[in-house]
């Protein structure tokens, strides 16, 4: 009776150690939410502006720009420019936290066939998936700090061209 409760004991904390990458693969669930929700708007913005670039660029097909347009026109091929900078930021940091993920999930793994196959070199292996993963997602997490920066100094700008 006690070596059946040593073992269920041992299963029970194994259990737990998979639980601790099954924290970190919902946080980094939450984190690609709210960073897949701005890459949306990001593209859709850039999609927006490409628009009216091409509609001023049919309107005026006959004529000349006026000063006007030619500064809007300059206006946009920044803005855009600067989005698609943005939205590299956005994709690297998508594909930390896809591959930090994948990473807790190989941890889980491991952890799972460690309990039934006792290999010293993988406790190693696990230790090295669950580290590695969080440096993606605190990679990921730079990535998008330096998105929130520049899509700052993209606002900025569109509002000082306008005044």
């Amino acid at each position: 009776m006690d070596s059946n409760l040593s073992e269920s004991s041992s299963v029970i904390q194994v259990i737990q150690l998979i639980l601790a990458p099954g924290v970190m693969i919902s946080a980094c669930g939450l984190l690609l939410l709210g960073i897949s929700n701005k890459f949306t708007s990001v593209l859709n913005r850039i999609r927006a502006l490409t628009e009216e670039k091409r509609r001023l660029i049919i309107n005026t097909s006959q004529r000349e720009f006026s000063p006007m347009e030619r500064h809007r026109m300059e206006s946009v091929a920044r803005q855009v420019a600067d989005l698609l900078s943005r939205a590299r930021l956005i994709r690297n940091s998508v594909f930390c936290y896809l591959l930090a993920i994948g990473l807790f999930v190989a941890t889980s793994l491991c952890i799972g066939i460690d309990y039934f196959v006792l290999v010293p070199q993988l406790r190693y292996m696990i230790l090295g998936a669950f580290l590695l993963g969080m440096i993606f997602v605190f990679i990921g997490v730079g990535f998008g700090v330096l998105d929130t920066f520049k899509g700052y100094r993209i606002v900025k700008f569109e509002v000082q061209v306008d005044e």
